[in-house]
């Protein structure tokens, strides 16, 4: 079971998609750092310095700290999982390329026999009209 397990998850489409479910996450916590933090703190200040918080009415303020700490988390996030993907490649085994076995029909057989009868015919024809 482990092993059919370490099969499943070794596959690179589980892999792929944990990796955009990650990076999806924290690209999700870069836009909303940037709406909370950026946007709607300028936002508020162009319509009379309101804040959007309605719990707490209060005059908007620009926390870009937090949308470059988000920034920074996004790339320390996508650097980490970068390392651990190229990890788990260095372990796979490397797959053999598979030969592809042509199967050919009776008939074509028997078309390239007669092809190459032909052939060798008309080769022993021109050696002897020119001698």
């Amino acid at each position: 079971m482990w092993n059919e397990f370490k099969q499943f998850a070794m596959k690179g489409n589980v892999i792929d998609l944990a990796v955009g479910v990650i990076i999806g996450g924290a690209f999700g916590k870069i836009v909303t750092s940037l709406v909370n933090d950026v946007i709607m703190p300028l936002i508020s200040l162009l319509i009379g310095g309101v804040g959007f918080d309605f719990t707490k009415l209060k005059v908007g303020t620009l926390k870009y700290g937090l949308f470059l700490q988000s920034v920074l988390d996004f790339f320390i996030i996508a650097f980490c999982i970068f390392l651990f993907v190229k990890f788990i490649n260095r372990f796979k085994k490397k797959e053999e390329p598979v030969k592809e076995v042509v199967k050919v029909d009776r008939s074509e057989e028997l078309l390239a026999e007669i092809r190459d009868i032909l052939k060798e015919d008309k080769d022993f024809l021109r050696k002897n009209e020119t001698s």
